[in-house]
């Protein structure tokens, strides 16, 4: 247990792992790395690392239209309802397809983020982790692409917003991949602080250049073979920095673990001790201005060894353990 944690703890209650089995429904064909598979190898490391026994497990609820509308418009809905296919598959894009789960799976995954919020925000738990899919970060607000087809951190942060009245909510994404969606969203919405950073230049090609006039959008593209030391250092000297100025009520986690280094989707050279520092240092900047809130959505992550591996030493830092 770490010291600043246990002096400054004010919440009661373990980390909420929220997830639903409709997220085991969206299959977008045999060998697609994005497969249910990668929730059930965390799980499984999960429960042989004994961490399940500090975590509070949590059905999600689905997403409501209002909920969903504050980010993508009733027309861009409809669309993919009218998509659904009712065998097989439908290709949206090049890599990503919806099966005849898809949808439903999309609507559990934006509704455990929107529920996340309600719990740590309301004081049940500390923080929240969702072991969601599909993955959000890449969904603009009338585009499906790169996995994704609705933003599940967007949905939430403006929920946030909305319902609880927060005025400044920071997004932190390290999926080696832009979170080109979340940028186009909140692209003029000040409220929002979104750090992200990424491999570049490297799927979906952009984030170099800024979008829109919102301040507090701080995107870091960092070259292929980017390592722990870089990663760090660009933490400590960029994104800490502005979020100390930001001073956020309520602090989101894009948790994308495809920049491990065992993890040939992209090429950068992480491992777990990275994701278990960086978690601490959100972790510091939650508790100073936020009284600890952190909400944490699960992004990219392929290899499966790897992701389990990481997914449990975030966590592990998440719930103290």
């Amino acid at each position: 247990m770490f010291d600043w944690f246990t002096s400054h703890f004010t919440t009661t209650g373990m980390t909420a792992f929220i997830t639903h089995t409709a997220c085991f429904g969206h299959n977008m064909g045999e060998g697609h790395p994005e497969g249910p598979e990668r929730l059930a190898a965390i799980k499984d490391r999960l429960m042989a690392a004994q961490l399940m026994d500090f975590l509070q497990e949590v059905d999600a609820d689905e997403v409501t239209d209002i909920q969903l509308a504050r980010v993508h418009p009733d027309r861009y809905i409809r669309y993919l309802e009218s998509v659904v296919p009712s065998v097989g598959t439908y290709r949206v894009d090049t890599d990503t397809a919806m099966n005849s789960g898809t949808l439903k799976a999309a609507r559990y995954s934006a509704g455990a983020v929107v529920k996340a919020v309600n719990m740590v925000v309301d004081g049940k738990v500390p923080n929240a982790f969702c072991a969601i899919r599909p993955p959000g970060h890449h969904a603009e607000s009338e585009k499906a692409m790169g996995f994704c087809f609705f933003n599940n951190v967007a949905v939430g942060a403006m929920h946030a917003i909305a319902e609880h009245r927060l005025s400044r909510i920071a997004i932190v994404d390290f999926d080696v991949h832009h979170g080109n969606g979340t940028e186009e969203i909140f692209q003029d919405d000040e409220r929002i602080m979104l750090l992200s950073s990424f491999q570049h230049p490297f799927f979906p090609y952009c984030g170099d250049k800024p979008l829109g006039s919102n301040p507090n959008i701080i995107n870091v593209p960092m070259p292929s073979g980017t390592r722990g030391d870089a990663f760090r250092e660009m933490v400590q000297n960029i994104w800490m920095p502005r979020l100390h100025e930001f001073q956020p009520e309520l602090v989101f986690i894009c948790a994308g673990f495809d920049a491990h280094l065992e993890d040939d989707m992209g090429n950068f050279g992480l491992v777990e001790a990275d994701y278990a520092w960086v978690t601490e240092q959100l972790m510091q900047i939650a508790q100073l201005y936020c009284q600890g809130k952190i909400v944490s959505v699960l992004e990219g992550g392929y290899d499966l060894s790897s992701l389990a591996r990481s997914v449990a030493a975030h966590i592990k830092v998440l719930a103290s353990v």
